[in-house]
């Protein structure tokens, strides 16, 4: 087993640790690993991360799930649109995709590279999400959340598509989603927003699993290895500040995004 291959394993664990620490984010490192560490192909590459990012999600919400943090009504709200957009983006939008996308005599742009790019700027969002500063809770008063129906759909489809396309979770546009809209406390926010992931993803995998050989031992390999991640992680978020990591880790997703970006138009 090369260093390369040894070092996409670890990286697997590391994303794990953050989805368990801070909450979300971690899915963000897992189509660069499959790609850059791995030199798996960036589409067959999103349909593993889906896998990937779906089964940790699904580990990370049995914690929020114990202690109640979990609003059903708001997860539904966002889910069904968001299920809709994730399943057409996965079979008909994707590969429908021309390879190259653009071209011209001078100028070539492929499908692989546009996945690229488009999850880049996609980092770059999501590292504005986690370098500022906390969501307010809401003051729900014991009171049940208002929800704002029209608003968490049009937001459910825009994730969805972004999970479809790329292989990320959105949980940096979910969460503040849940809050504003919703008017979910933040911790809520957090663990409706990783039941929406985890149904996102596996939907989205499954949408597309009849157009990918995949390699099965490969993936359940490194999975496992990511929902180990979490497990530590969730144990680490008692003594570590998850605030302060949250930030710190906003600042390594901005260079990794534009690492890609710069990577994959320029070099």
């Amino acid at each position: 087993m090369s260093t390369q291959v040894i070092l996409g394993f670890l990286a697997s664990i590391l994303i794990g640790v953050v989805l368990g620490l801070v909450g979300g984010g971690g899915s963000i490192l897992t189509l660069p690993v499959l790609v850059y560490l791995l030199g798996i192909n960036p589409a067959i590459s999103t349909t593993y991360s889906l896998f990937v990012v779906g089964t940790t999600s699904l580990v990370g919400t049995a914690r929020y799930l114990r202690q109640g943090l979990i609003n059903y009504p708001a997860a539904l709200a966002f889910s069904l649109p968001s299920f809709g957009a994730v399943y057409l983006t996965r079979t008909y939008l994707v590969p429908a995709l021309p390879d190259p996308v653009f071209a011209t005599s001078v100028f070539s742009l492929s499908k692989n590279v546009t996945i690229m790019v488009v999850f880049g700027l996609v980092m770059l969002a999501a590292s504005g999400a986690l370098i500022r500063d906390p969501l307010p809770d809401s003051d729900v008063s014991g009171k049940p959340p208002r929800l704002n129906p029209q608003l968490l759909a049009l937001e459910g489809v825009l994730v969805g598509v972004l999970t479809g396309f790329v292989g990320a979770g959105g949980g940096f546009l979910i969460i503040p989603s849940l809050v504003m809209l919703a008017r979910l406390p933040v911790k809520m926010a957090v663990g409706t927003s990783l039941l929406i992931i985890a149904a996102n993803s596996l939907i989205g995998f499954l949408s597309g699993l009849s157009q990918v050989a995949i390699d099965w031992r490969f993936l359940l390999e490194f999975t496992a290895l990511a929902v180990v991640g979490i497990l530590f992680g969730s144990y680490l978020a008692r003594f570590i500040s998850g605030q302060k990591l949250k930030k710190a880790f906003g600042w390594f997703v901005l260079v990794m995004g534009v690492y890609i970006i710069l990577k994959e138009t320029f070099f």
